[in-house]
């Protein structure tokens, strides 16, 4: 029952993801890492706000230290960027930290780090997976967390503030003092409070928090930032009148941004903004990375600045890949995860909030005047999606449908079919429709672009049709 998805292996909580199972899935990582020759080494091991994740973290590290490992455990819930960092920055092998990111709060699961503090990739997950398969359950060794800890095999440190340093080091901090902007934060009952609030006071920001308290059902909403869920931070920028309002989702790898105005920024947006900014006013040179479900203004951008963007599967360990492979400025997803070049190689969503601050100081411009800057010069393009819920029985039968038999609606004038993750149709007036199935939840995904959003709703409803969704 333990497959990874592109985030990491989820599950729901008591029903698959239990103690047996974490025990099982950190057995299978320890035979790889012994196969690999890291036996006896240390890993870094953390956990987010949500229910039982502390508790799962200590029953990770009891089959850690039972296979002869050593284990740092930070010991107060933490971003996942935070984990990341510490396994490229002490050059560690591997890293687990227990979280569902953005998934709704009835599940929990583990993101698996490699060496470079980057995702897990298939081949890696692939082979973990064979390694759990391989395990005998009733033969897992663990020592008692309690006694791991008195014997010196587990060591607890909180160490945020060397994050911290790491992206204060990285942004013009005395253009954001010199702006003396007010910021509204909502961490959606999540981990990024403390180290985002820290970075922003330190530039003399003036912060207002939100929903920061511990609630392990996340005020009974997705933690995921997005227009639906920020209404109350839109609400609270326009009633105090603020410059921005940012918010992170259940881990903090994910950004949602509100304008001035109080509207919701799409991510599409903010990937479009930044790279931007990096390019035309810090002067970087460099491409782009976006997945198959991301704008392709991003295109436009980057061709007009003299640069080139690159397309890769959903899944955020593919745009770290072709970041490393391309030495990319900034690399993103539809969904609000990014990374930018110089910082870790995954989401962080702690320093894209931090480097959006920069971007204000620096130009002098709202969002919205920035925004417009840009669609001046690049023209605007219409994005819309949809999401399905699936049982695993309709899933099976769509991708029946999808994939073998090649279903495909009645789109007039196609330029070419993409299958390899999902099916995207690129269209002779430019639009695109990409049709999907999710890898973390059981959804069916999907988004279109065109020049109208007439256009793009009326490709999404061509496939809504055919599938009879």
């Amino acid at each position: 029952m333990i497959k990874f998805g592109t985030g990491g292996w989820r599950a729901v909580i008591a029903e698959d993801f239990t103690k047996a199972n974490l025990r099982l899935l950190t057995a299978g990582l320890c035979r790889l890492m012994d196969k690999e020759g890291h036996a006896g080494e240390e890993l870094c091991v953390g956990y987010d706000r949500r229910f039982l994740s502390k508790e799962s973290a200590h029953w990770i590290a009891e089959v850690l230290t039972g296979y002869g490992y050593r284990v740092l455990m930070v010991n107060r819930s933490s971003p996942t960027p935070l984990l990341m960092y510490l396994v490229k920055t002490r050059g560690d092998s591997y890293g687990m930290m227990v979280t569902a990111s953005h998934n709704p709060a009835i599940y929990n699961g583990v993101k698996i780090f490699t060496a470079g503090g980057r995702d897990a990739d298939l081949t890696v997950t692939a082979k973990i997976e064979a390694e759990i398969a391989a395990a005998d359950p009733e033969k897992i060794p663990s020592v008692p967390y309690e006694e791991a800890l008195e014997r010196g095999l587990v060591r607890e440190d909180n160490p945020a503030n060397d994050y911290i340093d790491s992206i204060l080091a990285l942004i013009d901090q005395e253009a954001i003092k010199k702006a003396r902007l007010r910021v509204a934060l909502d961490p959606m009952y999540g981990v990024s409070q403390t180290c985002l609030r820290t970075i922003l006071m330190t530039c003399r920001c003036d912060v207002e928090v939100i929903h920061d308290r511990h609630d392990t059902l996340f005020g009974g909403k997705l933690p995921a930032p997005n227009a639906a869920t920020l209404i109350p931070l839109s609400n609270f920028v326009l009633d105090n009148h603020c410059d921005l309002g940012v918010a992170t989702d259940g881990d903090a790898d994910r950004l949602g941004v509100i304008d001035e105005r109080g509207g919701f920024i799409h991510p599409n947006t903010l990937l479009v903004l930044l790279y931007y900014y990096l390019v035309k006013y810090r002067g970087w040179q460099g491409p782009c990375v976006r997945n198959n479900s991301t704008t392709h203004l991003l295109d436009r951008v980057a061709e007009g600045l003299g640069q080139r963007c690159y397309e890769v599967p959903v899944g955020f360990k593919y745009v770290s890949a072709k970041m490393a492979e391309t030495d990319a400025i900034i690399g993103g997803e539809s969904s609000g995860g990014m990374a930018v070049r110089g910082h870790i190689s995954g989401k962080d969503g702690i320093y894209a909030a931090a480097l959006l601050a920069e971007m204000l100081a620096v130009t002098g411009k709202s969002i919205s005047a920035l925004y417009r800057e840009i669609t001046d010069r690049y023209g605007e393009l219409c994005y819309r999606e949809a999401d399905f819920r699936m049982t695993a029985e309709r899933k099976a039968q769509l991708q029946k449908s999808l994939f073998k038999e090649l279903l495909l609606p009645d789109f007039g004038d196609v330029d070419r079919v993409d299958r390899r993750d999902g099916v995207k149709c690129w269209l002779a007036d430019g639009s695109w429709v990409i049709c999907r199935f999710s890898g973390t939840e059981p959804l069916l995904r999907m988004a279109a672009e065109a020049e109208s959003g007439e256009r793009a709703e009326a490709l999404i409803a061509k496939w809504r049709a055919l599938l009879s969704l």
